[in-house]
Parts: C-alpha cells; structure tokens; sequence
C-alpha cells in the first residue's frame, strides 16, 4: 500500500480548505500515510478578466490538474464538484464524493441595504447583484426581472471586498463555500430552493483519481459518503443528458430517503423569461438512469430550444 500521496489542489483559500480537509479525513483513516499539497493554477483561476462563459465554461477550474494527474505529477484532485465536467478523460474517474455541505445559495448584502429580514423581495428596485453564475442570474432575473446582474469575478474574499466597496448592492455565493472560510455570519438571507435550485453538484467535494491507480482508489474510498455519491450521481447524468455545463442557466438537485432518490431540475433562458422545470424519483441504485429520465422529460417539453442543444 502506498505510503506517500500528492494532492492537487487549486490555490485559492477556499480550495486549499478543501484539500486540507481531504488531506485530514485521509489521515484519520490512514494514519501512516505522508500526505503533500500540490497547487496548480487553472486557466479559470489566471483569466479574471473575462466571465466563465468566454473563457470556455468547461473544465476552466479543472483542467490542469487533469493534466497533472495524467502526467503522474499528483495522486488525486480535490474538485468543487459543481466545477467538475460530467464527462472527464479515459483515464480517470469520480473515485469519491464526501459528504455534502448545505446546498443553498446565499443574498449577501452591502451593509448599509441590511434590513430586519432581507431577502431577493426586499432588494431596492433596479439593484445591482453582482455573479458570475448564468444559472443564479436566470433564476434571480425571473424572480425579479428589474435587478440588474453585474458578473462577478475573483476568490470569496474578492468578491466580498467589491460588495464592500459598493460596486453591488447585493452579491449571491454558495453557502458552503462561506460557511467552510468562516462567513457564515456574512450571509445576510439563505435563498430557498423554490427561489434559487442549486448548481449540479453544489457543496459537495469530489475526489479525482486515475482509473489504473488501485492504491490510491483504496485509500480514498474511505471518504465516500453514499448517499451524497447517489444523489450528485444522479444530478451529473441530468446534465450530462442535456449536453450543458456552466455556459448554460441549468440547476438540478437530488435528495435521497433509505433507498430512494429524488431529483429535481430545470433549464432557462439566460434572460429568465423562460424555465422548464420537472421532477422526478427513482432509486439510488439507479441514480445515473433516473438523472438521465429527467433530462429526456425536460428535453420533450422543449428545453433544447432553450440550451440551443443539438441532438
């Protein structure tokens, strides 16, 4: 069994808070193993200049650890799994999901808009929330087609700094990524899931390994949290099914109950005008194919025309 693991990791605070906690979770179960930190920068992470969507969408935060577990350069990656795209090279596979974080997206308000109960109803006609997301954007447009979106870019602390600042009124974040840095107390309403599904995969942590390194699959099937590997299981076929990544407004969110599993989904248009929303339940042994019968639901009711999808 192998004594010496390297992790690769994205550089950025809240990354690194992932990768140490892998690293820890790792060390509980397998206490002889000597565990290093490799960060690698990602074309998502040097590009700030321009929004997810120009510079490719796809695999703009995972990428080059791809690369680099490809090349043998490290033993895993540690993605945000809402990152990762749903097919991932030859070689390598989803080898763990941790268990999930809370899934909800977060209002975080400017100081001075603070009220007793904010939320998306009470932001002042026409104010700027600032993301970067396409599919928060959508929904939020729907909700209140006045706000103006302004794309946000840059780590959580940046983006906090620039609400201060007062370039937004308003920003919209993951709460588990505020919750894992010690921002929870920033948050200044959680958005419900009617008012704002979740991306695929948010607040989970995925684990990224080659298919030929038994050793390494070993050791980190430790963390797997089964019912967190269903459910996000059945959210990547969703997306997957409908050919769609972060370049389009797509939000999808599994629960699961014993055996059962509950997946529910939609597709936009960018402007919100327009969503195609279902709901479906299966097993969580058959959570991929439950995924995908959400995807053809959609697909019949016309959600290609809203991703432009071609089949």
């Amino acid at each position: 069994m192998k004594k010496f693991l390297t992790v690769g990791t994205r550089g950025s605070k809240l990354a690194l808070w992932q990768a140490e906690f892998v690293r820890s979770r790792l060390l509980e179960n397998h206490p002889q193993l000597e565990i290093r930190l490799e960060i690698i920068k990602t074309s998502g992470d040097k590009i700030q200049n321009l929004s997810l969507t120009e510079i490719g969408g796809k695999g703009v935060f995972t990428k080059e650890l791809e690369i680099a577990l490809l090349g043998n350069r490290i033993d895993l990656a540690v993605h945000s799994l809402k990152d990762l795209p749903t097919i991932l090279p030859a070689e390598l596979h989803l080898s763990a999901v941790l268990k999930r974080e809370d899934v909800r997206d977060a209002l975080v308000l400017r100081s001075e808009l603070q009220t007793a109960q904010p939320s998306l109803k009470t932001l002042p006609f026409k104010a700027v929330v600032g993301t970067s997301s396409l599919r928060r954007a959508s929904q939020l447009k729907n909700l209140r087609p006045d706000i103006i979106i302004k794309d946000v870019r840059g780590n959580v602390e940046t983006r906090l700094k620039k609400l201060d600042a007062g370039e937004y009124d308003a920003i919209l974040l993951a709460v588990a990524g505020l919750k894992r840095l010690g921002y929870e107390n920033r948050i200044s309403a959680f958005l419900t899931l009617d008012e704002m599904l979740p991306q695929v995969g948010q607040g989970a942590l995925g684990i990224e390994t080659r298919l030929a390194d038994a050793e390494t699959n070993a050791l980190v099937s430790t963390l797997i949290d089964a019912e967190t590997f269903a459910a996000v299981t059945a959210e990547r076929a969703f997306l997957r099914g409908l050919g769609g990544g972060c370049q389009f407004p797509i939000a999808a969110y599994a629960t699961t109950q014993i055996e059962q599993l509950h997946l529910q989904g939609l597709v936009a248009t960018p402007s919100g005008e327009q969503i195609i929303s279902g709901r479906i339940s299966g097993t969580t042994a058959n959570a991929e194919v439950t995924g995908k019968n959400l995807a053809h639901q959609l697909l019949l009711e016309g959600a290609g025309t809203l991703i432009n999808f071609k089949a």
